[in-house]
């Protein structure tokens, strides 16, 4: 969340996670947990950019490293 809070403030966008379609495996890991609940997974991961806290939490919970903060 702090680093929602100084992206924001900052620079004045945000930077949601994005998943790299064709690394992910649809395991559902980043999904569950996101504190926002902003990941859906149906196939692959989805991140809704609206709900997305840019807390990190699913670019570490990620086992194939397919999702960044952009």
């Amino acid at each position: 969340m702090l680093i929602s809070y100084l992206n924001d403030s900052m620079y004045g966008e945000k930077m949601p996670a994005k998943v790299k379609q064709e690394a992910c495996d649809g395991c559902g890991s980043c999904a569950e947990v996101c504190p926002a609940e902003a990941i859906t997974v149906e196939g692959t991961a989805k991140v809704n950019a609206d709900k997305c806290v840019e807390c990190g939490a699913c670019v570490d919970a990620c086992p194939n490293n397919a999702i960044t903060l952009e």
